[in-house]
């Protein structure tokens, strides 16, 4: 496996490569990465892993500076699950002029859910993908079904830029009481790590009563709180939106795909989940 920490190096490899599929990482690799990668190794052609905590995505008072990093431990991680080369760049090689001035906005898709709290958050990680893109040439760039939003915010990106990179939705990988992978569960305690299994519950709760036949948008919102809220958990925002464009939806679900997406504060963590009602979507 090979490993590239410069602008220069990754263009001239990506000149000399035929097809390559990206895999857009922050470190800190999990299983849920892991999973990500298998899934551009079997698309053939070179295998390209980025790893580079992107500070334009981090608000003044969030977690940059603590955000888990081990370098050492995510090149084996990569390596077995199939890379062919990590990207590791510093943040002075991706903004060597200190704090990018350009930034990609892309307007009321990145104001909701996690928006709301984390307004720049999704401009940060558009731009950031963006260059990736732009340095790194893929073909296909793989991403979680976990972080639903940052997906919608990609293919939107995708398709108003007209890059040409088909953007992959891969499904989340969860831990064994059904928690989703992430770098974040690190900052759990082991009584917090199992109480936040009831955030995937709830959602799977609201789940079967969509296949049961409930089609209004308040009672599955309402399933999902009363099991959060009993477990001692605050959310901070528990949605249903249109699975694509997270536009609202009606008081009364028809049967088009939609996302139900909360998000929650256990200790020091702030998580994330969903689950798509109606058609799956296979990817």
């Amino acid at each position: 496996m090979r490993i590239i920490e410069t602008i220069a190096e990754m263009r001239k490899l990506r000149r000399e490569s035929r097809r390559i599929s990206l895999v857009p990482t922050m470190g800190f690799l999990h299983q849920g990465h892991q999973r990500l990668i298998a899934a551009a190794a079997n698309r053939g052609g070179l295998t390209v892993v980025s790893i580079f905590v992107n500070p334009l995505q981090f608000g003044p008072d969030e977690d940059y500076d603590r955000y888990p990093r081990d370098l050492a431990r995510d090149l084996v991680t990569a390596r077995s699950a199939g890379a062919d080369v990590v990207f590791a760049p510093a943040v002075s090689e991706m903004y060597p002029a200190g704090v990018s001035t350009t930034r990609i906005e892309l307007g009321p898709i990145t104001q909701v859910l996690c928006g709301r709290t984390r307004p720049i958050h999704f401009s940060g990680v558009a731009t950031v993908v963006a260059k990736l893109f732009h340095i790194v040439g893929p073909s296909f760039a793989f991403f979680g079904a976990k972080d639903a939003q940052q997906v919608a915010v990609i293919r939107r990106m995708v398709r108003d830029l007209n890059f040409d990179v088909g953007v992959v939705r891969v499904p989340t990988v969860r831990e064994a009481n059904g928690l989703a992978c992430s770098s974040r569960n690190r900052y759990l305690t082991d009584e917090e790590r199992e109480r936040a299994g009831t955030l995937f519950r709830a959602l799977t709760a609201a789940e079967r009563l969509y296949a049961e036949g409930e089609r209004r948008q308040a009672a599955l919102i309402d399933a999902v709180l009363t099991m959060v809220e009993s477990a001692a958990i605050t959310p901070e925002y528990v949605e249903i939106r249109s699975w694509d464009c997270l536009d609202p939806v009606g008081a009364t679900l028809d049967e088009r795909p939609v996302l139900l997406a909360l998000a929650a504060r256990i200790g020091r963590a702030r998580l994330i989940d969903n689950v798509l009602l109606g058609t799956d979507l296979a990817e």
